[in-house]
């Protein structure tokens, strides 16, 4: 939807549609069908305080009451689905577990600061689960890497990850106090994801949990794999279509070969050349059309060259993103010899297996 940062949809993602659908749906019926509920699920840290209303903390954090920032979350943690398909859905969740709990506390230390430094009270906080989508910003900005996709007056460069800042400044400023939700969400990010404190050995979700919840709502919140072509939008012509068609056809064949060859490779351990079990097919002339063409003489058998393209040396700074990404060099050099170094087809084939 914003960056080619993993496969497309919700497969393999039970955690992420949950949160799109569960508290869309109650923030779309406390608006519509049940408004004088919302007083249940608003951040009132005054309450908290003064009349020791804990379960607000809870309440409070649950539910965005503004369908705007329902609707700017969602996008955003629909962008942040790459980190269980990477994580798994229990890690994924033991972190958003974990900075929801911190975000809490930041919030209310940020709010007694305010009172005692600049006498300013802050009595009500945006709703929501909005801390926790704050401090995902902080593994998308040290994790996935920035790619240059296009230019803007030829100063201004538009990368992969330009909108998904954009949607986060947006929400940023839907509330004069947002600010402070935003703050303590980065601030209970860089906690979790530095493991500052041993946070990450105190806040997860058991795996006892995890499992229970598997069982529950997998039937629920089962995804299917998506079908690669079915989102291709084709070109205006013959020779664009046949193009594209050709590079859908090319990325499924390095997709399928990749992973037969590391199963292979897990299984037999050691390298693998992959040259020597298919060539590259971006060499094959695919805007040819065979009817054009005139038929020519059959020719006597020749030895096989190499093909220089496919000894192609891999880049060491891909490598080195890839790896910043938590995978294994031996991977990272693996999947860039298949894709060619395509960096962003490299990176599809490492997180969708």
């Amino acid at each position: 939807m914003f960056a080619i940062t993993g496969s497309r949809g919700l497969y393999k993602a039970p955690v992420t549609k949950c949160l799109l659908f569960i508290p869309s749906a109650v923030a779309l019926l406390l608006t519509v069908v049940l408004p004088q509920y919302q007083s249940l699920f608003l951040n009132n840290l005054q309450t908290v305080r003064q009349d020791y209303q804990v379960w607000r903390l809870m309440s409070g954090r649950l539910i965005c009451l503004d369908l705007k920032d329902t609707f700017c979350s969602c996008l955003l943690i629909y962008n942040f689905r790459i980190f269980e398909k990477r994580y798994g859905s229990r890690k994924f969740a033991s972190f958003l577990f974990g900075t929801w709990l911190l975000s809490a506390l930041v919030d209310i230390l940020l709010a007694e600061a305010l009172y005692h430094v600049f006498h300013l009270e802050v009595e009500i906080l945006p709703s929501g689960p909005l801390g926790p989508v704050f401090a995902l910003f902080v593994p998308f900005y040290c994790s996935i890497p920035r790619l240059q996709v296009t230019q803007v007056l030829g100063q201004f460069s538009i990368t992969n990850k330009s909108l998904v800042y954009i949607v986060g400044l947006q929400l940023l400023t839907s509330s004069p106090l947002m600010w402070i939700i935003c703050l303590s969400g980065l601030v209970s990010g860089v906690l979790y994801h530095s493991n500052l404190f041993r946070v990450q050995n105190l806040l997860f979700i058991p795996r006892w949990m995890a499992r229970s919840f598997s069982y529950l709502l997998q039937p629920l919140f089962l995804g299917v794999e998506p079908v690669p072509d079915s989102a291709l939008g084709m070109g205006a012509t013959l020779d664009i279509q046949r193009q594209q068609q050709m590079d859908l056809l090319d990325q499924q064949i390095l997709l399928s070969q990749f992973t037969q060859m590391r199963r292979n490779r897990h299984q037999q351990g050691g390298l693998i050349n992959w040259n020597r079990f298919f060539p590259s097919i971006r060499h094959r002339g695919r805007n040819r059309n065979p009817l054009a063409q005139p038929q020519q003489p059959a020719q006597p058998a020749q030895p096989a060259q190499p093909n220089p393209s496919d000894r192609s040396p891999v880049s060491e700074e891909q490598v080195a993103m890839l790896m910043e990404m938590g995978f294994s060099r031996l991977d990272a050099l693996e999947a860039l010899r298949v894709s060619n170094n395509d960096l962003n087809m490299a990176t599809n084939f490492l997180l969708q297996h």
